[in-house]
């Protein structure tokens, strides 16, 4: 069944465990979140890297390590399943949609779903709170079906699972150019801290610090003196 490229009346979001068939959309949907931030010039990403990193062989459990879920939306319900995260019933019959991307995500699990966002999250821990947690990595929801809710189901779902796991916070970033996103995370429940600062390194800054954890003792005090 092909993915129609319009909706109306009942449709059915499902945020769901991905594997390896949603490689290919995985990667199409990060370049569109990158040329939405303006970021295009950072995109490496490959669908080989993505396939090693994200779906290894033996594949660690869900949010013990990367976890990458899915947002498939289907034309006819959809029955929850051991890789269902979130779910939500939309009611497009006064508002129908138009996805012109739909012949280009057509979900691998069929049925005439299309796929319209992903998250990436992995744990991570906090000291203060001596507590496991969940940072979410990216989360990003296709133009033609933002402002429907999905996005904040996808996140509930997250939230919703790393409280049920017993993290003790879940973290993610969003640029300070982007008030909506900011608004919305606020709208959640969610501190925004404006006095922390990202650092980060990559590329040649990181390289230049190979083999430097078996460096001498005159290499250490000679570090120290700079």
């Amino acid at each position: 069944m092909a993915a129609p490229t319009s909706f109306s009346g009942k449709v059915w979001a499902e945020l769901r465990l991905a594997d390896a068939r949603d490689v290919p959309h995985i990667y199409s949907l990060i370049h569109q979140m990158a040329e939405f931030e303006l970021l295009t010039d950072l995109f490496a990403a490959t669908h080989e890297l993505l396939h090693s990193t994200l779906f290894p062989t033996p594949q660690p459990a869900p949010f013990a390590s990367f976890t990458a879920l899915i947002l498939d939306l289907s034309p006819s319900p959809v029955s929850a399943s051991a890789d269902t995260i979130g779910s939500l019933r939309l009611d497009l019959s006064a508002s129908p949609l138009a996805d012109p991307e739909a012949a280009a995500f057509p979900s691998p699990r069929g049925g005439g779903r299309v796929t319209a966002g992903f998250v990436i999250c992995f744990p991570n821990y906090s000291t203060f709170l001596a507590k496991p947690g969940l940072y979410v990595e990216d989360i990003f929801v296709r133009a033609p079906w933002r402002r429907r809710g999905l996005g904040r189901m996808m996140l509930s779902a997250v939230a919703g699972r790393a409280a049920e796991i017993g993290m003790g916070r879940v973290e993610w970033c969003v640029l300070d150019w982007n008030q909506n996103a900011i608004d919305f995370y606020e709208g959640m429940g969610a501190e925004v801290f404006t006095k922390w600062r990202i650092c980060r390194l990559t590329g040649p800054a990181l390289d230049k610090y190979k083999g430097s954890g078996s460096a001498s003792q005159e290499e250490h005090d000679a570090g120290k003196a700079e």
